[in-house]
């Protein structure tokens, strides 16, 4: 709902694209794995945003 989770989310997102090239680009496979969690996390985080937006326009149209 806020701007600021959904920053946040996006930022960590964007983190573990970065952390995983750069283990693709050093041959570290723990680092790559690691770079994929965070794009994950960052992804279902950003899902229940949206799910919290598209509930609350839901009520906001319910209650009109």
């Amino acid at each position: 709902m806020g701007i600021g989770d959904k920053i946040s989310n996006k930022a960590e997102e964007l983190k573990g694209h970065g952390k995983e090239h750069a283990g693709k680009a050093t041959n570290d496979p723990g680092l790559e794995a690691e770079g994929k969690a965070d794009q994950t996390s960052g992804k279902v985080k950003n899902a229940g945003e949206k799910l919290k937006d598209a509930a609350s326009d839901l009520k906001d149209g319910l209650t009109k």
